[in-house]
């Protein structure tokens, strides 16, 4: 990462901000699992930088949840907290059926064309790839609530997206899980454009209700399970 020319402070946030993305799709995509101790100087001969811009993203992604720093000892991704998975699962379901019940009342067809493309589909049309999977779980689930047109919910939507994204696409590490959202999606979709509020509720508060569930299965077993499994699928992808 070389610095543009302009201001001191101006490329300092720039490079801030591109170790910050770099280190949180790192977490994301499981090249650093939960527990993975580094240091500054690693990220920032890494990404070929100082220190300083280094720091900065780091405590960032710290106050967001995703780091712990040690005293001498460095940085570390921080544990699975499954308490607090919980309670921002809970959040989902109160924000997307909330756009649910919005979007019965009014005429969704236009706004969700395009996820009938993607999940009313046969059966053999259905992606199995997971990490492109859960990807296109989590677009359907913030078109749900974009569509309802609520951008102050939709902001929140995403931050609670953000947050579950490391468990959530664990969820869909395991095949049945990959086969089941895409029916579960299909019926939420389907009573969604049939404007029929009670059944649209009823089938996403059990289809976030059993993601939870799983959640709680999760192990670091899974995890690098997952990294073991992504791994070759982006080092074909770089080719």
């Amino acid at each position: 990462m070389k610095a543009s020319r302009g201001s001191p402070s101006a490329d300092r946030d720039r490079l801030a901000e591109a170790v910050y993305t770099r280190v949180k799709d790192d977490i994301f995509e499981f090249r650093m699992l939960p527990g993975t101790r580094f240091s500054e100087n690693e990220i920032a001969l890494r990404a070929r930088v100082s220190r300083t811009p280094v720091r900065e993203a780091l405590l960032r992604l710290r106050r967001e949840g995703f780091l712990d720093v040690h005293s001498k000892s460095g940085w570390s991704v921080r544990m699975l907290d499954f308490e607090r998975f919980e309670h921002l699962y809970d959040a989902r379901i109160v924000l997307e059926t909330d756009a649910a019940r919005k979007l019965c009342a009014g005429s969704p067809r236009e706004n969700l064309a395009a996820l009938k493309k993607i999940w009313l589909v046969a059966p053999k049309h259905r992606r199995t790839d997971w990490i492109e999977v859960a990807q296109l779980d989590e677009a359907f689930h913030a078109a749900l609530v974009a569509a309802a047109g609520n951008p102050e919910l939709a902001r929140m939507h995403a931050d609670v997206t953000e947050r579950i994204r490391i468990v959530r696409r664990l969820d869909f590490t395991q095949a049945e899980r990959i086969q089941a959202t895409y029916d579960e999606h299909a019926a939420i979709l389907r009573a969604v454009l049939a404007r029929k509020p009670q059944q649209a509720t009823l089938l996403l508060r059990s289809h976030i209700e059993r993601s939870k569930l799983e959640v709680r299965k999760i192990s670091i077993h899974r995890l690098h399970m997952a990294h073991q499994e992504a791994t070759p699928r982006r080092r074909a992808g770089a080719r």
